[in-house]
């Protein structure tokens, strides 16, 4: 089977809304009442977004249909211990695979390209959230776990 990775534009936000719905849906922490209001939200937001430039996205095609992606924010990095001038951070989201694509390997080379761009922007760290699925695949690219905490100060609307 022949697959094509390629950079995302803002014509693709109607299909990364969908797999980061379809993401947390697999995860098992998303029901089907708050899908449709996520999805709205996360296409609107990815349009802005990747036509300014502040989320990347790649996207693998099968047969002109998109059954795979992912993408990274960049932010800024304050100094910190390992890094005393700052820099920036790399953060790696929305890596989906559609289920009859998967255990392909496409996981790991949206992964590998991604990578690539963090390396070739110098980002000083790369960071992401795994979820059971994928651990295994971001641990074999030398991702380690870490001490992060999570506050929700408000309620979703």
């Amino acid at each position: 089977m022949s697959y094509e990775i390629r950079l995302a534009t803002a014509g693709d936000a109607v299909v990364i809304a969908h797999h980061r719905v379809a993401m947390f849906h697999d995860m098992g922490i998303l029901d089907g009442a708050d899908a449709a209001a996520l999805e709205a939200g996360a296409r609107e937001h990815l349009a802005v977004a990747l036509t300014a430039g502040t989320y990347t996205g790649w996207l693998v095609e099968h047969t002109d249909r998109v059954v795979a992606g992912g993408g990274v924010v960049v932010r800024p990095l304050l100094p910190r211990p390992g890094w005393p001038n700052g820099g920036e951070e790399a953060y790696i989201l929305n890596v989906y695979t559609e289920p009859e694509h998967r255990r392909r390997g496409l996981a790991r080379q949206l992964l590998t390209a991604i990578l690539a761009c963090c390396q070739e922007r110098h980002s000083a760290l790369v960071s992401l959230h795994a979820s059971d699925e994928g651990r295994a695949l971001y641990e074999s690219l030398g991702f380690a776990s870490t001490n992060e905490m999570r506050l929700q100060p408000r309620s979703p609307q």
